[in-house]
Formats: structure tokens, sequence, C-alpha cells
């Protein structure tokens, strides 16, 4: 199953410009979404919406710091992934192995 990009709502402030740097430096997939564009295409005006925002599967992150967090835990997930991914090789390349040598001293 493929996972959902998270949503950046951005505007054009320097705020905007330099969560979306952050998400660019750390390699994080996302769909950017100017706050104007959404509002003259959806909904009128978002009065609650603050940008930069981030709305994601796990949740709405606003404020800098809730969003630098949120692609911290973005990182760790993925790594944690990784290491399963490995771990899993590994154990795959063991359990080969050990076919092998089963079926190598079936003919000693």
């Amino acid at each position: 199953m493929k996972q959902r990009k998270p949503i950046l709502i951005i505007d054009d402030s320097i705020d905007s410009q330099r969560i979306k740097k952050i998400f660019h430096d750390n390699e994080v997939d996302f769909v950017e979404y100017h706050i104007k564009k959404f509002e003259e295409s959806c909904c009128g005006e978002l009065p609650t919406t603050k940008a930069p925002s981030i709305i994601a599967v796990e949740g709405i992150y606003k404020e800098e710091e809730n969003i630098k967090n949120y692609i911290k835990y973005l990182k760790e997930k993925q790594k944690k992934q990784q290491d399963q991914q490995q771990q899993q090789n590994v154990n795959g390349n063991n359990n080969n192995k050990k076919r092998l040598e089963e079926s190598e001293s079936a003919y000693w």
C-alpha cells in the first residue's frame, strides 16, 4: 500500500519558504498547496488555517517547531523501515545459505 504524501500549505511568507526548504533538504516528498489557490478553488477564505501548515495522515501540524518535529518523526520512521528491510534481507540470506548447506550435505 502506498502512503499518502503530506500536504504543505504555504503562503508567500519567509516562514513558508523556510519550511519548504527543510522538506527538500530532508528529502521528504510532499504536495505543495498555496493557501490563496486553496481559497480560490475550494472553500473560500480559511480564517483558522495558518501557513505554513502540514496536513498528513498522522495529523495536522502548525508552527515551525511542530513541523520540524513531524519531519524528524518521518525520518525516524523511514530509518526504522530501512533497518527492518535490511534485517529481513539478512534473515533471508541466512535461510538461503542454510538450505544450500543442507542440500549439499545430502550429497556427502
